[in-house]
């Protein structure tokens, strides 16, 4: 199993916030960071950076970790800048850049900044032309790429990544975003959730890809979940009695929804056994997730997290 972490930094913080996270997980062993790509925090306005310039920075001032986006909405950029981009950081990371692409799906920044969030049909058919669009142009087709929406003449696009980058499909969907990656992901992310609803999305990713000739098991399994873990029970209790508060919730009610949604919680040994069961329903991948301002994430979290997960 492989340990990411993923930060939310349209929460808050500054690029050098970002950039002490990325060094801290680096040295503690985490295989990934992966980053969220927003412009603004719900309804407020607060210091939020922009994903892909963040982490050409972080490409140039680490040295192993793997790097992503998780996800860069469609409606952002056109899928020329988001080929372009995508292999310049390929470049400046020696190959550590992961690629995921969505959607997008908060209308609030849409709204706020005047981008067109066009219905849930529109913006899934120009995801499917983006991901058709981007292998293209780094060369996993031939001929180019002609669609509705978007259009690549049969040029070599210049620079390509040295490897195969991996490209990331996520989301939340049932049907069309786990064919989506059967059909042309390297990775398949998703949110923490239970067994039944794994094994659904993951039955249409393996169906969709076997009746296109790919290997369903090549494709990486990754879901993200915040983790609520102490060192022991009386410590686990008091982070779970903090959360409860938070929500002006019952503790044991709390506790249960995260039971419900798996989210990861306990003792680090009980987490340990969540997340191995996650490994036995197929997850490759797992990455401890972030919801607050980066400035208060610090080095011993991960030190803390990664001893107690197993990493």
């Amino acid at each position: 199993m492989e340990f990411g972490v993923m930060v939310e930094p349209q929460l808050g913080g500054s690029y050098d916030d970002l950039l002490a996270i990325a060094l801290a997980a680096e040295q503690a062993g985490f295989t990934s960071l992966a980053r969220s790509d927003h412009y603004l925090a719900g309804e407020k306005s607060v210091p939020a950076t922009e994903a892909l310039t963040t982490l050409g920075g972080l490409a140039r001032e680490t040295s192993a970790i793997k790097l992503a986006v998780l996800v860069t909405p469609i409606t952002f950029r056109h899928p020329a800048v988001i080929a372009k981009t995508a292999a310049t950081l390929d470049e400046m990371s020696g190959g550590r850049f992961e690629l995921g692409v969505g959607t997008g799906w908060m209308e609030s920044e849409h709204r706020v900044f005047g981008i067109d969030l066009p219905q849930m049909r529109m913006r899934f058919s120009m995801l499917f032309e983006t991901l058709a669009y981007v292998h293209a142009a780094f060369g996993r087709t031939s001929g180019g790429y002609v669609g509705r929406h978007f259009r690549l003449e049969d040029i070599e696009v210049l620079p390509r990544p040295a490897g195969m980058m991996p490209i990331v499909v996520g989301g939340t969907g049932m049907k069309r975003t786990p064919a989506l990656a059967g059909r042309f992901a390297d990775e398949y992310n998703m949110f923490a959730c239970d067994a039944e609803t794994l094994a659904a999305r993951l039955e249409v990713m393996t169906s969709t890809a076997t009746e296109l000739g790919r290997d369903p098991a090549a494709i990486k399994i990754s879901v993200m979940s915040s983790a609520v873990i102490g060192e022991d029970e009386a410590e686990y209790r008091e982070l779970l009695g903090a959360a409860a508060a938070a929500r002006n919730k019952d503790p044991d009610e709390v506790a249960a929804t995260w039971s419900e949604r798996r989210i990861l919680h306990g003792t680090y040994e009980q987490a340990a056994e969540q997340i191995a069961a996650y490994g036995a329903e197929g997850v490759d991948r797992v990455y401890i997730q972030h919801f607050d301002p980066l400035g208060e994430l610090r080095t011993e979290d991960f030190t803390r997290q990664l001893r107690g997960l197993g990493g």
